[in-house]
């Protein structure tokens, strides 16, 4: 949701932790297109691909990490699609998962 300097902190911190794999994966869900529009301009044209830089720094996958939705309904349903092909692809035949073992601890 819409937020300041503590969103900001809070968005880059579990970024960081994803992107250094110091984390596991979590959804990260921005609501509001307009809000984020300009930070999510500023990552693609500034970290993406800065013409000051031989290189980003940070990749195209970096921003598959995040995604926006403006319908506040779709966001319960975006991160419970996460969490389930998460468990589709890690569950093996025949085992199954406690709930203590779907959760996750940052």
């Amino acid at each position: 949701m819409p937020g300041g300097f503590g969103t900001l902190d809070e968005l880059a911190e579990v970024l960081t932790f994803i992107q250094t794999k110091k984390s596991r994966h979590v959804p990260i869900v921005l609501v509001g297109t307009e809000f984020w529009a300009g930070l999510l301009d500023w990552f693609k044209n500034m970290l993406l691909t800065n013409a000051l830089l031989t290189n980003g720094v940070i990749s195209e996958k970096d921003l598959d990490l995040m995604q926006v939705i403006d319908d506040p309904d779709q966001v319960l349903d975006a991160v419970l699609a996460f969490y389930e092909d998460r468990e589709e692809q890690t569950e093996q035949p025949g085992e199954s998962k406690s709930d203590d073992d779907r959760m996750f601890y940052l």
